[in-house]
């Protein structure tokens, strides 16, 4: 597709005619790589009409979670790297500043956009330079606390900004009958604006229009009060625009240029359809919210979904239910993802979708475990990053027993730096009194799931990937540690399905005329270091740690600390995981060979250890 030279310069006709085509560009690109379709296909129309008012070279455009941001790459000269999306190597799903200059700023968790929005704003001011600030936020980011904490200051810095709020589903503002509507209609009429632009120029300067301004917005508000019950948003401060079709690119860039000259915070509310365009993401927009590579003239998968751990998370969750009435889920507008769609049907009075809360989700599952409760918290890993504090304070200073279940721990994927649940390992070691279980497989998925709800006490996590099982799909047990294979001249370590990749490269190991032995940690929190201690001396002290986590906190540097302590003998160890640097995107296998904790790179590791040992 041909992009114009200058978007400010192209006709109503023209951008409709370009909504056209970046949406059939979308359509074909996500279908052969994936993505994030419905909600970039809802934006194109407000993606084009902010391209058309601002130069986002200059101007900051913040993403409040950027999966809606496809329209926006390809406007910014990236069309011909479409293909490559969410590949090794190729465009991140994401903003990223480092991929282009348009790309103001990261955008992979929701509602700190406001936040982030308000700081270029002050630093615009105080750096005395000239450049228009916008945060775009979907309507599921209102859910978030930290997206009100944001619009609260802001609205009352009185800073220039403009947010757009994308409402795609959910009603933020309650409407009162004919008269919010009438009045609606009439605040988005060209006349209108006009008139009030002409009133806040005329109001702005001299006492005499400060009294005419102070009067007349009394009068206002009285009206308003009188009528309505008010907008939130104008109680905060900002100047209220809404809402407007989001797919009327005429009336979107119109009601933009008039936000762009006002000079104080301002916000557009704009009504969009996720999905639009392409009617099976219309009918089923939370199944092509993240999508694998599809048929475009039908919307079905070009290979069949495979059973994950999250599902059975979610069968395991509906048996426990049936078994203890007290057992209750959580999720944090994760119900799909996690596997809890069966739980959400059966036992709907036992299911709580917070939205996009993890810290209160957090605190509210201490609450209801304090009352004797058995709550179970579905989280992703690089989402429960959010409720550190509220581990620490609401549920472990107490002990009380919530179960975290910790999704998508590990490498994801093409999702990227912002989604890899590499951190876990090291932030939920710190929180005292916590137990960590790793299960490899479903069956011992199943097992620790029970064991963690039905029999320990405290605070519990189980963390498991995203995906399915490999090649290991036996239980060894449900907490503690287990010896797979025995050996007598290397002891390898390691956890999760990480197992997988160490039993294969013993095998290696073994052509190489290296007798390895295998151990499989259940627990990493508390770890059964009696029998680590006496399976490394076993080996002559040899050992490898393999995992899926940075570096900073890992259980390997852990094992060895604790090894030190007792006296133990090692000569020689090594450890080897994801490093102290994020992980880029691609598949979980390009990634597990790009960092070296493949099997042939833990092969290479281990006659680097015997080598030295």
């Amino acid at each position: 597709m041909e992009l114009p030279e200058q978007m400010d310069r192209i006709t109503d006709q023209q951008a409709r005619q370009l909504c056209d085509e970046l949406r059939g560009r979308i359509i074909q690109s996500v279908s052969r790589t994936g993505g994030h379709l419905a909600s970039s296909l809802g934006v194109v129309e407000l993606t084009v009409a902010i391209h058309r008012v601002f130069d986002l070279n200059t101007d900051r455009l913040v993403f409040d979670v950027g999966h809606q941001c496809y329209a926006h790459k390809i406007l910014t000269g990236r069309a011909g790297l479409m293909d490559t999306l969410r590949q090794l190597g190729g465009l991140s799903g994401f903003p990223k500043p480092r991929e282009h200059r348009a790309d103001a700023f990261i955008a992979g968790h929701a509602s700190n956009a406001v936040s982030v929005a308000l700081g270029m704003a002050r630093a615009r001011s105080i750096s005395g330079e000239h450049y228009h600030v916008l945060a775009l936020l979907g309507d599921g980011a209102m859910t978030g606390g930290l997206t009100f904490e944001g619009l609260s200051n802001a609205g009352q810095s009185g800073e220039p900004m403009v947010v757009v709020l994308n409402d795609n589903g959910m009603s933020i503002t309650r409407n009162v009958g004919g008269v919010a509507s009438h009045l609606a209609r009439q605040r988005l009429k060209p006349q209108y604006l006009r008139i009030k632009k002409i009133y806040r120029r005329v109001t702005s300067h001299g006492p005499v229009g400060r009294a005419v301004y102070r009067f007349t917005h009394r009068a206002k508000k009285l009206v308003k009060d009188a009528l309505l019950s008010g907008s939130v948003f104008e109680d905060m401060g900002f100047t209220y625009l809404g809402p407007v079709d989001g797919h009327d690119v005429a009336r979107l860039t119109q009601l933009l240029q008039y936000a762009k000259e006002l000079s104080c915070p301002v916000l557009l509310h704009v009504k969009t359809v996720k999905g639009k365009g392409y009617p099976p993401a219309e009918r089923e927009p939370d199944r092509f919210h993240g999508v694998g590579p599809f048929r475009v003239e039908d919307g079905q998968p070009l290979s069949a979904g495979k059973r994950n751990f999250s599902c059975v998370f979610g069968e395991t969750m509906c048996a426990l239910a049936q078994e203890r009435g007290e057992v209750c889920a959580i999720t944090a507008a994760m119900q799909s993802g996690t596997g809890l769609d069966g739980f959400a049907r059966d036992y709907p009075r036992r299911f709580f979708d917070v939205g996009i809360a993890e810290e209160h989700a957090a605190a509210m599952a201490a609450g209801m475990a304090k009352q004797r409760l058995l709550p179970v918290f579905a989280v992703y890993s690089t989402f429960l990053q959010r409720s550190y504090d509220m581990l620490l304070h609401d549920v472990a200073i107490l002990g009380l027993h919530v179960v975290l279940a910790v999704d998508r721990a590990g490498l994801v994927g093409e999702d990227g730096e912002t989604h890899h649940g590499v951190f876990d390992v090291a932030y939920l070691s710190s929180v005292p009194g916590m137990q960590i279980l790793c299960p490899a497989s479903f069956a011992e998925l199943r097992a620790m799931l029970r064991h963690a709800v039905l029999e320990l006490t405290g605070p519990v996590a189980v963390r498991y990937p995203r995906g399915g099982e490999g090649a290991w799909k036996d239980l060894c047990g449900t907490d503690g540690a287990a010896l797979l294979r025995r050996g007598s001249d290397l002891t390898l370590i390691a956890y999760g399905t990480m197992i997988n990749e160490a039993l294969a490269a013993a095998d290696l190991l073994e052509e190489q005329g290296v007798s390895a032995q295998v151990v499989k940690l259940n627990s990493i929190v508390p770890l059964d270091m009696d029998s680590i201690a006496l399976w490394v001396e076993q080996t002559g002290g040899r050992l490898l740690v393999a995992e899926e986590c940075v570096d900073s906190g890992c259980v390997g540097r852990r094992i060895l600390s604790e090894l030190a302590l007792r006296g133990a003998k090692v000569t020689r160890a090594a450890l080897a995981n994801l490093g102290d640097r994020f992980v880029q995107h691609g598949t979980v296998a390009q990634l597990r060979a790009l960092r070296g904790i493949d099997a042939d790179s833990l092969c290479k590791r281990g006659l680097e250890v015997m080598s030295h040992g």
